[in-house]
């Protein structure tokens, strides 16, 4: 589970100048706690061995003329030594530090023999076996103005001169490089603290959603998941493409494999419906999804989800199957009508015409019934084939009442009820109010396929006058309802006088499903 670090681990935000070489830490951190927190931003630990600290100090050495120097930096209770040249210990209490005397100033500290300084005679590290007699120090201040510890020299032997005023600008020149590595280093260890911290908050996020989400590596490698596949699989998430056999049902597998490896060989989108293996061995419906990092395959990084659908699903099913019984119920119903005016009309010379045109237009119904109803896929099909079934029974079976023309456009099982919805509408209209109304009244229906688009325009002619009613009934409401949330579409009615423009425009996304 996600937590923020503790209030005194929280790094600050550093883009500040040096702090002036001549100038003491700044009284806001004389507080110890803020300076110590100060202090924690610069990461000690990972600063111990720093190779550039080392041959800083060495150098440093070698400008005074002594054996040793050290960069250290003071901590609550403790000086820790985190490079140096010729040191005997990494760390000394804080109590016996010089270097904590040094960091509160704003220039060298030196002391010629420590053995004969009231402030350091007695330090272990004077009086022991470590026998410090000769100390010069320069602070180290951050950017901000909290002192960290210092950069010194030390020697066994007491000196009767100190160093000369080249040594001394020397050494607070390296003093300075030592400040720039330090505050190179914090800025690097606080942006992968943030990253890490944002990779945390992600992943909490990410464990906190019902669905399952995934990442891959090109290949593709799936290299993360979040804790849900774990909770609803019962199983260690898979690491190449193959080892989904084990979550997907044997049914569905190669299928969806397919898929997949077209979406990697193309970095397209993915999406497909799958039964996915829970942990006490049943399945659910998912629907999986997946999208490219680039339009680049060979390097491209997936992002995924699969969210249950299973619920949805089996309604859906369940919807279908009543559709289909509907539907075949109504064509029981055409059937009965069919028969009922044949035998009618029957033996009756006048009536039999009339009965076999009447019939015609029944069972042209009952074939736009179909579409309407679509208990088969008929996907794929010309959209003038539907437009043709779907008009007959009003003119467009050879008589002239109605003429359809232009482009050839697929249309999907799930465009054909709203389709057959908006131009039974468009039709009764016309016939009860429209060009189809009247002996000399015509409908053209013209379907213009683009890239993206098509149109499809109604334009009546030879009707009565029309124009636009003050009221929007039910069924345009409804018309509007299916243009715009099932189709995605616009649909546009110009109220002419010489009869009614209908333009519809669906995108080919859509009207292919």
């Amino acid at each position: 589970m996600y937590e923020r670090p503790r209030e005194d681990r929280i790094l600050p935000v550093v883009d500040l100048p040096p702090w002036p070489s001549d100038q003491s830490p700044a009284n806001d951190f004389r507080d110890e706690a803020a300076r110590l927190r100060v202090l924690a931003s610069f990461d000690a630990d990972g600063l111990e061995g720093d190779p550039e600290l080392a041959r800083l100090a060495r150098f440093a050495a070698k400008l005074c003329e002594a054996p040793s120097a050290a960069i250290s930096l003071v901590e609550e209770e403790r000086q820790r030594f985190i490079a140096g040249e010729n040191l005997q210990s990494a760390e000394t209490p804080r109590s016996t530090s010089i270097c904590a005397h040094t960091m509160g100033g704003s220039s060298l500290l030196e002391v010629l023999d420590a053995s004969h300084d009231p402030r350091f005679a007695n330090f272990e590290i004077v009086r022991g076996d470590t026998h410090l007699r000769y100390y010069v120090g320069a602070p180290l201040i951050s950017s901000e103005g909290a002192s960290l510890g210092a950069l010194c020299v030390t020697d066994t032997s007491p000196r009767q001169h100190g160093l000369n005023s080249l040594q001394r600008e020397g050494l607070m020149v390296l003093a300075e490089s030592v400040k720039r590595r330090l505050e190179a280093h914090r800025q690097s260890h606080l942006a992968i603290f943030e990253l890490k911290e944002s990779a945390q908050r992600v992943q909490f996020m990410l464990d906190s959603v019902p669905d399952i989400a995934w990442s891959a590596a090109p290949g593709p490698v799936f290299d993360n998941f979040n804790a849900r596949f774990e909770e609803v699989t019962g199983k260690t998430p898979p690491r190449e493409a193959d080892d989904w056999r084990t979550f997907i049902h044997p049914e569905d597998f190669e299928a969806t494999l397919a898929k997949f490896q077209y979406a990697l060989e193309n970095a397209r989108p993915f999406e497909d419906e799958w039964r996915l293996r829970l942990a006490d061995g049943s399945y659910r419906y998912v629907v999986s999804r997946a999208v490219p990092s680039s339009d680049d395959p060979e390097t491209a990084r997936w992002f995924g989800t699969l969210t249950d659908i299973d619920e949805q699903y089996r309604i859906s099913q369940e919807r279908e199957l009543l559709a289909g019984e509907l539907a075949h119920r109504i064509k029981n119903i055409f059937s009965v009508i069919t028969g009922l005016i044949s035998l009618r009309s029957r033996g009756n010379p006048d009536q039999g015409a009339f009965g076999d045109a009447l019939n015609d237009n029944i069972r042209a119904l009952s074939r736009a019934q179909e579409y309407a109803l679509p208990t088969s896929n008929r996907s794929g099909e010309n959209l003038q084939d539907l437009l043709g079934i779907m008009m007959a029974p009003y003119g467009a079976d050879g008589s002239g009442k109605v003429a359809i023309s232009g482009d050839a456009a697929k249309f999907g099982p799930r465009a054909a009820t709203p389709l057959a919805l908006v131009f039974h509408e468009l039709a009764t209209n016309a016939v009860k109010y429209g060009a189809l109304s009247t002996a000399k009244g015509k409908v053209s229906i013209t379907v213009k396929a683009l890239k993206d688009t098509v149109t499809i325009d109604w334009h009546e002619t030879g009707g009565p006058a029309i124009e636009e009613p003050e009221a929007t009934g039910f069924g345009s409401r409804l018309t509007s309802m299916a243009v715009d949330h099932q189709l995605g579409g616009a649909l546009t009615r110009n109220w002419r006088e010489t009869g009614l423009a209908v333009s519809l425009t669906l995108p080919r996304e859509r009207l292919e499903q």
